[in-house]
């Protein structure tokens, strides 16, 4: 018996026809997508570097010989350099246990991870002004060993730390739950210990998921500025990362060294965002296994 053609039906043609938008939608949806990003991301950056630059390249370059964003800068990097390096052990640490072993309060910490995106950098600030004052149990003893933590680097360390912990942890949790445990335990089988697995098997899996992590982290930690605001003191050329600098200059007025300092700030985004492109170009699909953005 044949069959009726109109009744048979491609069941392809009838999904792409569901999911496929007129051409004028399609128009609409890009021009206000780009029309938020022109005003709210593309307008403010450009006007970042104008504003830099309003008074020519020598006004701009000599907002950078000044000796307090000299030092801005370089406690910058200092946290930075300490910071990120510590969360990348905690993450790797954090994710191993969570992604291939199974053990009470599991669930627990992996909130745990998750908390300083829900609590506002200014609490988490306060938090340690809290645990190092002088009112408190642990304050009477640091002072008395000449042990320094709230306005001075320790304590922009520790803010910047806790504000940034999680990017490391959660780009490699997903990672590793997907791969599973079969390659590490092939490695143990043939005689393998511990840390040659690690070294071996596990750290080239992860490792460009380990390095998207790593850039995240690293951007937050340069631009983090309500935590530091808080434990900081604002003690220029001591304790002001740029953030804090720019604030100080253009509650003063000087926009030109102000903007020329965020422009920098901008500067290292920008670096930090080509690179996760390119991380994302060459190795597109280990990244969106981690929940790459």
């Amino acid at each position: 018996m044949a069959l009726d053609p109109v009744q048979v039906t491609d069941p392809t043609a009838t999904a792409r026809h569901a999911t496929t938008e007129r051409r004028t939608a399609r128009f609409i949806l890009t021009g206000i997508a780009l029309v938020f990003l022109a005003l709210f991301l593309v307008l403010p950056l450009v006007s970042v570097f104008v504003e830099a630059f309003r008074k020519g390249p020598s006004e701009y370059f000599a907002a950078f010989s000044e000796p307090d964003a000299q030092a801005a800068i370089r406690l910058t990097l200092l946290v930075a350099s300490i910071a990120v390096p510590l969360n990348v052990v905690f993450g790797v640490v954090a994710a191993w246990a969570i992604a291939k072993f199974e053990f009470k309060g599991k669930a627990f910490l992996t909130t745990l991870i998750d908390l300083p995106f829900s609590v506002s950098p200014v609490i988490s600030g306060l938090v340690y002004v809290l645990l190092f004052t002088s009112q408190s149990a642990l304050g009477p003893w640091l002072k008395s060993h000449g042990i320094e933590i709230l306005f001075a680097v320790p304590g922009i360390v520790l803010a910047t730390m806790f504000v940034t912990f999680p990017f490391v942890a959660r780009e490699l949790i997903p990672l590793m739950q997907e791969q599973g445990t079969t390659d590490e335990e092939a490695a143990l089988s043939l005689g393998a210990n511990g840390w040659q697995t690690f070294w071996h098997v596990t750290l080239p899996n992860i490792k460009w998921g380990l390095l998207y992590g790593v850039l995240l982290c690293n951007a937050r930690a340069m631009g983090e500025f309500g935590a530091v605001s808080v434990v900081s003191g604002h003690i220029r050329g001591l304790t002001n990362t740029m953030p804090l600098h720019v604030e100080i200059l253009y509650n003063e007025y000087n926009f030109v060294a102000a903007f020329a300092v965020a422009s920098l700030l901008a500067l290292l985004a920008l670096v930090t965002l080509v690179l996760k492109t390119l991380l994302e170009l060459r190795y597109g699909a280990e990244l969106r296994a981690v929940g790459g953005h």
